[in-house]
C-alpha cells in the first residue's frame, strides 16, 4: 500500500544561485531543508540530461548523461580548481531570475574546460576509475561530444561518412589522439555524478525522495542514436524513416511533431531491450520514483513520416506492451513508476495501466472543460498522483486569467475558491484533499506567480526552460503554511 504524500515540482535549474543557472550547490540544499520544513516527502524534477538548441531537458544530447550546466563551481574554489577572480570576470546573464543559455554555453562551459585543465593531473586517477565503471555508456558519450566538437557542433548525421559509425577506423584513430578532449567530458560526468549523488543522500537522509523525470524519446542528435543506429527506424543513410509526436490535442490544433526517431522495437526485443534496461539500471541510480513520460507511447505510438511539417498525418503504430514491463520487473524488481498517461487514451492503454499497476497522473486544470470529468478529484482512486498542472500548464493564477470563463466559474464553484484565503491556496487544497495517494504543486502555485513563471508552452522555442526563483521567496512563513495544509490532509510525513 502506497503512503498518502505530497511534494513540490521545481527542476534544478529553476534553484537559486549564483552561475547562471540553478544547481547542485547552496540553492538546492536550501531547497530540500525548505520541503522539509515543509514536510513533503518528494522533490519532483525534469530530466537531468545535457540540452540541445531548444534547450528543452527532454531533448538531450544523451539519455545518460548529465548537464554540465547544474555543477556547483564552489567545489572547484574550495579545491583551488577555480580562482575568485575567474569567476568574478564571467558573465553568467544580466537578470539572477532568467537563464540566458547563450552566455552558460560559452562562458560557463568555458570555466569547467579551466577547471579541467587545473585539476586534471590531480583527479586523473579517480577519472580513470569512474571511466572504467561507466564505460557501458560514458566512452560512447565522451567521444560523441569531442567529435561533435570537432565538427563544429553539427549534428552527427551531418559528418563525414567515416565518423557517422562508432566503429570506423578513423573513429578509433580520432579516439586515440583526442583523449584529452573525451576525458573533459568524463571530467564533468564525475562532478555531476559527484554531486548529483551528494545532493540525492542529503535529500534522502531527510526522508525526501526524488521523482525524476524518464522521457521515452532520445533526441535524433544524440550520443544514443550515433552509437546505436540499429535500435531506432533508420534508412540506409542513418536517417529517421519516421519520427515521433502527437496528433492534434489541447495544446496544438497541429498537433505536436517532436521530431526524435522512433525505435525499431523488433530489434530490441531480439537483444532482450538490452539497451531500455541499462537506461533504467543508470535512472534507478539517480531517482527514487520515476515518471514515464507519454507513458501511452508503450501501448501505441503516433508515427509521423520524415519530412512532414506538422503531426497531422500520422498514424498509431502498436507499442511494445506488458511483455516490456514484464522484461524490465523481471530484471529490477517491483519499481516506483508514475506513468504520464496524459493525451488522447485508449482501452489499451488503460489496460496496459491496470496490468503493470502503475498510478496515473490526473491534471486538475484539464478537470473543468466538462462535467463529471474523470480529473475532477471526486473521481481519483488511490492509486493516482494529483497535479494542479505540469511543466507543461500555466501556473495556476495564469489559468484563471486565461481559461475559458465557464471552466474558471466552474473551478470556482467545486472547489469553494474564497479570495479571502487566496485562490492559488483553494487550488492546492482541491488536490491536497482529494483521494489520490500523492499530490504534487509546482512551487509557482504555492507563489502565486503568474504566466511570466511558466516553464514550457509546448510546440513553441525561445523563452522556455528559463525561470528561476527569487531564493527570499522561500521563506519560513511559506514552508509553515505547506506544511500546515500538509498536515490537515494527512500528507505530512511523521
Amino acid at each position: 500500500m502506497r503512503k498518502r504524500a505530497s511534494g513540490i515540482l521545481m527542476h534544478i535549474s529553476s534553484l537559486a544561485g549564483n552561475y547562471g543557472i540553478g544547481d547542485f550547490g547552496k540553492g538546492a540544499y536550501d531547497f530540500v531543508d525548505f520541503l522539509y520544513s515543509s514536510k513533503q516527502s518528494y522533490w519532483q524534477i525534469l530530466p537531468l540530461g545535457l540540452t540541445g538548441f531548444d534547450n528543452s531537458p527532454y531533448q538531450s544530447l544523451s539519455a545518460f548523461a548529465g548537464n554540465p550546466y547544474f555543477i556547483d563551481l564552489d567545489e572547484f574554489l574550495q579545491d583551488k580548481y577555480l580562482s575568485q577572480e575567474d569567476i568574478v570576470k564571467t558573465d553568467f546573464g544580466a537578470d539572477p531570475n532568467y537563464i540566458d543559455y547563450g552566455k552558460l554555453y560559452f562562458n560557463k562551459m568555458s570555466l569547467l574546460r579551466k577547471a579541467y585543465s587545473n585539476a586534471k593531473k590531480i583527479i586523473m586517477a579517480n577519472l580513470i576509475d569512474f571511466y572504467n565503471k561507466e564505460k557501458d555508456w560514458l566512452r560512447d558519450f565522451s567521444l560523441y561530444m569531442a567529435l561533435k566538437k570537432e565538427n563544429d557542433e553539427k549534428a552527427w548525421y551531418e559528418w563525414a561518412e567515416e565518423y557517422r559509425f562508432i566503429d570506423s577506423s578513423e573513429v578509433l584513430e580520432f579516439e586515440t589522439k583526442n583523449q584529452d578532449e573525451v576525458f573533459f567530458w568524463v571530467f564533468t560526468q564525475y562532478y555531476f555524478m559527484k554531486q548529483w549523488t551528494s545532493l540525492k543522500t542529503y535529500a534522502n537522509n531527510k526522508g525526501i525522495k526524488i521523482i525524476g523525470d524518464l522521457p521515452i524519446y532520445v533526441a535524433g542528435d544524440s550520443a544514443d542514436c550515433w552509437s546505436n543506429p540499429q535500435i531506432f527506424n533508420f534508412d540506409e543513410n542513418l536517417l529517421p524513416k519516421t519520427i515521433a509526436g502527437v496528433p492534434p490535442d489541447a495544446f496544438s490544433d497541429d498537433g505536436q511533431l517532436w521530431g526524435n526517431p522512433i525505435y525499431d522495437w523488433k530489434t530490441l526485443e531480439d537483444t532482450r531491450y538490452h539497451w531500455w534496461l541499462k537506461r533504467f539500471k543508470h535512472s534507478l541510480i539517480l531517482y527514487d520514483t520515476l515518471r514515464i513520460d507519454h507513458f501511452r507511447a508503450f501501448d501505441a505510438y503516433w508515427e509521423v513520416e520524415y519530412g512532414e511539417k506538422t503531426a497531422i498525418n500520422g498514424h498509431w503504430v502498436k507499442g511494445p506492451g506488458l511483455p516490456f514491463f514484464n522484461k524490465i520487473k523481471e530484471e529490477f524488481g517491483q519499481l516506483d513508476i508514475i506513468a504520464e498517461d496524459l493525451g488522447l487514451g485508449s482501452e489499451g492503454l488503460r489496460k496496459l495501466l491496470q496490468d503493470t499497476g502503475f498510478p496515473n497522473m490526473k491534471i486538475l486544470q484539464f478537470a473543468f472543460n466538462q462535467e463529471d470529468s474523470d480529473f475532477l478529484p471526486h473521481n481519483y482512486d488511490k492509486n493516482c498522483v494529483a497535479y494542479v498542472g505540469t511543466h507543461d500548464n500555466h501556473p495556476a493564477m495564469a489559468w484563471l486569467e486565461t481559461a475559458p470563463k465557464n471552466e474558471v466559474d466552474y473551478a470556482k464553484r467545486y472547489l469553494k475558491l474564497d479570495e479571502k484565503e487566496a485562490y492559488n491556496w483553494g487550488i492546492l487544497r482541491g488536490i491536497w484533499a482529494s483521494p489520490a495517494y500523492l499530490a504534487i504543486g509546482q512551487i509557482q502555485d504555492f507563489l502565486a506567480l503568474g504566466e511570466e513563471s511558466r516553464m514550457n508552452e509546448p510546440s513553441t522555442i525561445g523563452a522556455n526552460w528559463t525561470w528561476r526563483v527569487r531564493e527570499s521567496l522561500l521563506n519560513e512563513e511559506l514552508a509553515e503554511r505547506i506544511a500546515d495544509l500538509t498536515m490537515l490532509y494527512a500528507r505530512a510525513y511523521d
